[in-house]
């Protein structure tokens, strides 16, 4: 054997290698392929049920959205109507209660002052708490000057 033949042995040898070596690669890859398709396919069965369930509760979510939107509106409605008669209601009979109100103190006032003595207009003397005790106004006064 001569050293040409001895290096086409190791070239060929090296090839061999070479394309056993891309053989397994292929199959390796093979097998990752066919495992993602799997994959894919099983997601894929898997989450059309689900879009179809949240396309289905965002389609729920939207009606009620809409019936709150009416109930809404229906409370801003009455809140105005209630509004309108409540003034309606103070306008009408606030006046004048607050007239009648105002004879009849005047009336029981003048009836309690002709029986018993005449009215006293003093007010009663403020007291003043300084640190725990009562002072009265007039100590107050006299401190002040």
């Amino acid at each position: 054997m001569s050293g040409g033949e001895v290096a086409g042995i190791l070239v060929a040898v090296f090839w061999a290698i070479l394309v056993s070596f891309l053989a397994v690669v292929l199959v390796r890859l093979a097998q990752t392929l066919r495992a993602t398709t799997k994959l894919v396919a099983d997601v894929t069965e898997q989450a059309v049920p689900l879009l179809a369930d949240a396309s289905a509760t965002v389609r729920s979510a939207q009606t009620q959205l809409n019936r709150v939107d009416a109930i809404a509106t229906d409370v801003q409605e009455v809140t105005s109507n209630a509004s309108a008669l409540s003034t309606t209601v103070a306008s009408t009979f606030g006046g004048p209660l607050v007239k009648v109100a105002a004879f009849g103190y005047g009336v029981r006032r003048a009836m309690g002052r002709g029986k018993d003595a005449p009215a006293t207009t003093e007010q009663p003397s403020r007291r003043t708490v300084i640190a725990g005790r009562t002072v009265p106004s007039a100590r107050r006064r006299k401190r002040k000057g």
